[in-house]
């Protein structure tokens, strides 16, 4: 008898590992005033979707697409407020 075994993907447990830990070392470097390196952090954590990156934008839940959406205005305004630092 063959048993038909998928291999396993741990590429969705690796994707929330990695963003929650680029999101903790954010909101560490923005406790310390290191906001560089804070939206830096932030930006990257974008690059490990925490959720199933197979479904598409479209057919996301509404609370997946706010949170995304949240993260990526909360990451502009860090970039703003760094550059308006520097400035001033």
């Amino acid at each position: 008898m063959t048993t038909n075994k998928r291999p396993l993907n741990l590429t969705a447990g690796f994707n929330r590992f990695m963003y929650g830990l680029f999101v903790v070392l954010s909101i560490y470097f923005w406790a310390t005033n290191q906001f560089t390196s804070a939206f830096t952090n932030l930006g990257l954590a974008l690059i490990f979707d925490p959720f199933k990156q197979e479904v598409s934008w479209q057919n996301r839940p509404r609370y997946q697409k706010v949170w995304l959406i949240v993260h990526l205005i909360v990451l502009f305004g860090l970039v703003g407020y760094t550059i308006l630092k520097r400035l001033f």
